[in-house]
């Protein structure tokens, strides 16, 4: 077993964050310390500094928009397709309204008019034809990948009809096509820059997108600084925004530490921290500082076990772990009021989620009998062994999640009063991406992944079309699976699709191939009372669009 300490992080006050302005950007004024009267009007100009985890290693657009740090760039750099809000509901933005044949299997995009990248070409249906395109199939070899939840293996092409229609054409029935049209990493971007090479693509500043912001600076493992675009006029619409941005800028600043983050919101050096510390955030709200924690539609936070790797090839071990995982001392310890209990492995804001918490509920005897049953036997020192191996496996937590380590830490303490040796490895963000993620050798991955529409689940828990994630390593092995996969894919009727949606959780979760935490809350923002007028989408991201400085 191995148990670290963590210390609750102690804000640093204003004193200490007066040497954190040194590492920020000049011309940040301080923060108001009351909050805007519910009637304030609307002003132009400001500068929001956004504090930020990290910029990332490449800023290859189908590569990093989907990044939980990056993404928030992209969504102001560039425009969608379609907006989703928060509860689910999809509206036009660049597409204006679309329509769909009976078997589901073609879509007619009807697009706004006069829409144009920021190099001043226009934003037409040649153009959308180029993003699907490279959506669906990226250019793998090349090092770009493709869109990882667009439903690319059935994808048969997109067709311009004229200047401002889209038809695209699939094999099979694909409803999650157009929900999928508003997931983070489906973002617009002129065909000029997808015609570039990787490594010219990876340059912040030669990617071009319609958004209401553009590149102003880019400083390497540093900063982002975007500027208005004083042209923007096509907004999504459920934003109700006319016109360009009220901001002048927006900095993205790198800050790693996130007592520093927030103690620089704290004094007014900044007025954004991205991802404070969730046993934070009382205290930042007793200071008079806003504290968002939307949560996005897709997967719940939990661990997806490896049914290759011992001991996790065997179910009862696995449903162990399920059992053995008391969520609500994990609620109570690590996160606040903000956080929920997992019902199912995708959270409760997504319409076709079922409540299947009894079948991963904490019991300690129970979880105790399965490994009883499987052969494992507690020695001396309490760890169970079998064959003369220990009962043992590594949890690595996840950088992109702020409370994973807490989290982890308090999992290996309850796995070990049921036997097992529990040791725990932590990286940063790219070390992590180096050695756990896509690593078949990694017993348990402690994951989550935003999506829009519940069709798109089919391609991570299995192999059977080129691209599926395979989160649990069964490959095509299990045919039930396979099935059920199949269907929520191919389904034509969305009623019927919720049953098996149903079906699927319910199997998922009765195999012990998902072992679910709490419903994710991945972006925290602590803002400053100066700010107004933010949005976030049903990816959870901050939208400025809208938002202005009360200063």
């Amino acid at each position: 077993m191995t148990i670290r300490t963590r210390p609750r992080r102690r804000l640093l006050g204003v004193a200490s964050a007066l040497t954190v302005g040194a590492i920020l950007l000049s011309g940040c004024g301080a923060a108001s310390t009351a909050a805007p009267s519910a009637d304030a009007t609307p002003r132009s100009g400001g500068d929001l500094v956004f504090l930020i985890d990290s910029l990332g290693a490449t800023w290859i657009p189908n590569n990093s928009s989907i990044s939980s740090y990056q993404g928030n760039i992209w969504g102001h750099l560039t425009d969608k397709l379609v907006y989703v809000d928060a509860e689910g509901t999809l509206s036009p933005w660049i597409a204006e309204s679309w329509d769909e044949n009976a078997d589901k299997t073609q879509f007619t995009l009807h697009l706004k008019e006069g829409v144009t990248f920021s190099d001043g070409t226009p934003l037409d249906a040649a153009a959308v034809v180029a993003n699907i395109d490279i959506w669906a199939k990226g250019r793998p070899d090349e090092g770009i990948n493709r869109i990882g939840l667009f439903p690319s293996a059935n994808y048969q092409g997109a067709e311009a009809v004229d200047a401002s229609t889209v038809t695209v054409s699939f094999s099979a029935p694909t409803l999650s096509f157009i929900p999928t049209l508003a997931y983070h990493g489906s973002i617009l971007l002129s065909p000029t820059t997808l015609a570039l090479p990787a490594d010219q693509q990876a340059d912040l500043t030669n990617d071009i997108g319609s958004g209401p912001f553009t590149v102003e600076k880019v400083a390497d493992g540093d900063s982002v600084v975007l500027k208005k675009r004083d042209d923007y006029d096509w907004g999504p619409e459920a934003i109700g925004h006319d016109g360009p941005a009220y901001l002048d800028t927006i900095t993205y600043k790198q800050v790693a530490e996130p007592s520093l983050r927030t103690a620089s919101v704290e004094s007014g050096q900044a007025q954004v921290a991205y991802n404070a510390s969730p046993q934070d955030l009382d205290a930042l709200k007793g200071e008079g500082l806003t504290v968002e924690t939307p949560r996005y539609l897709g997967f719940v936070n939990g661990y997806a076990l490896n049914t290759t790797v011992a001991p996790f090839d065997d179910v009862r071990v696995r449903q162990a772990v399920q059992h053995g995982i008391d969520r609500d001392e994990i609620l109570s310890t690590v996160y606040t009021e903000d956080w929920l209990g997992a019902e199912s492995f995708i959270q409760s804001t997504v319409p076709e989620a079922t409540d299947r918490s009894a079948d991963f509920a904490y019991d300690p005897d129970e979880a105790a009998s399965l490994l009883d049953a499987a052969g494992w036997v507690k020695g001396a020192d309490g760890v169970r062994t079998k064959g003369g191996q220990k009962l043992a496996f590594t949890l690595y937590p996840n950088p992109y999640l702020q409370a994973s380590q807490s989290v982890d830490e308090l999992v290996d303490q309850q796995l070990t009063t049921l036997g097992f040796e529990v040791n725990l490895e932590t990286y940063d963000v790219p070390t992590y991406g180096q050695k756990v993620i896509g690593n078949a050798a990694v017993p348990a991955t402690e994951i989550t992944r935003s999506f829009v529409d519940v069709g798109t689940v089919a391609g991570v828990l299995t192999s059977q079309k080129k691209g599926d994630e395979d989160w649990f390593k069964v490959g095509t092995s299990d045919a039930t699976l396979n099935d059920l996969a199949t269907r929520i894919a191919t389904a034509t009727d969305r009623d019927a699709r919720a049953a098996v949606a149903d079906e699927l959780q319910g199997y998922v979760l009765d195999q012990g191939y998902f072992v679910p935490l709490t419903q994710i809350v991945q972006r925290v923002y602590v803002q400053a009372p100066d700010v107004s007028g933010v949005t976030y989408n049903g990816l959870a991201y901050a939208y400025y669009l809208d938002a202005w400085l009360n200063d």
